[in-house]
């Protein structure tokens, strides 16, 4: 079953990196699901057209659904592994948990169309939803996150990135979906930018100019690195595709992280290894730097899915 028919997957789940970006944190309504379904089949298949026609732009995006909506929305089935953000919080370290209904993540190379098509969508979902939170993010320097560190060095390249983001046969139903877990990141900069350079790239795993791992010897056991290049008990990568950016204002900026994955579990252990670290309780001192202010879980389903639940 699994060869003959593969569900055209939400193309913004595995696209290269954009230049701009906006995120869209809805919640629904009451009591207009039958009306919501057919209008997210919608809305997603036309963020895929518009990528052919601002293909020049490269947009692409996904709509995603949240873990404690989805059972008011598709309560015929849910993906094997979707479940509530996993709060974490240990000493002053916190990553809480608020959930959406609702994630609509587009991107694009030019920021007009970018706010075209965000417009767009927003009226599509008038009268069935609330714009709760609205972030936009960019491309900073080559690629790099506002720390000035390269960001999304590990991230699977080429094909790899859709074996790494996209359920396969091990549940068929949602092939071609993607669970997806969101966090804004609000940095303190001005902290991070009083320490020596070496201490940040110690705090890292990399040189902060060049983006040279450290040698595995030389890792702190606390620096981010070594805390989310984690292995699972076969000694297999734990991977994720990391869609993130970015984001803010000079009042308030940092990092919209967004993980996709084929499961949920590599972005739990990551997440659970940041925050209370390994047995010896070494945990990932960049946290010391940066306060994550939310926390959501979502999935994101193949336009097929959604097609056939809309009618």
């Amino acid at each position: 079953m699994g060869d003959q028919f593969m569900p055209r997957e939400q193309l913004g789940v595995c696209a290269e990196g954009n230049l701009h970006s906006v995120y869209l944190m809805f919640n629904a309504n009451d009591g207009i699901e039958s009306q919501l379904r057919p209008c997210l089949a919608n809305v997603a298949q036309y963020i895929h057209e518009l990528s052919d026609q601002y293909a020049d732009s490269a947009l692409n995006g996904f709509i995603a659904v949240g873990a404690n909506y989805w059972d008011s929305l598709y309560s015929a089935s849910r993906p094997a592994e979707l479940k509530p953000f996993p709060a974490r919080s240990a000493d002053n370290r916190d990553a809480p948990a608020l959930e959406y209904d609702l994630f609509a993540h587009i991107r694009c190379d030019r920021l007009d169309i970018l706010h075209l098509v965000a417009n767009e969508v927003c009226q599509m979902f008038e009268g069935l939803v609330e714009l709760v939170d609205e972030e936009r993010g960019f491309r900073f320097m080559d690629n790099r996150d506002l720390t000035g560190f390269v960001d999304g060095t590990e991230n699977p390249k080429g094909r790899n990135r859709q074996q790494v983001a996209l359920v396969g046969d091990e549940d068929i139903v949602f092939k071609s979906g993607s669970y997806v877990h969101v966090q804004k990141f609000a940095h303190n900069l001005s902290k991070w930018h009083r320490l020596p350079q070496k201490k940040q790239e110690d705090i890292i795993g990399r040189t902060k100019h060049d983006n040279i791992e450290y040698a595995s010897a030389d890792k702190p056991l606390t620096s981010h690195i070594k805390r989310v290049n984690l292995k699972d008990a076969q000694g297999n990568s734990m991977e994720i595709l990391r869609q993130s950016m970015p984001y803010g204002s000079v009042k308030e900026q940092g990092l919209m992280f967004i993980s996709n994955c084929r499961n949920s579990e590599n972005f739990e252990q990551m997440l659970h290894s940041m925050v209370h670290g390994d047995e010896e309780g070494n945990h990932d001192h960049l946290l010391h730097f940066t306060q994550a202010l939310t926390g959501s879980s979502f999935f994101a389903p193949s336009l097929d899915f959604m097609e056939k639940a809309a009618n």
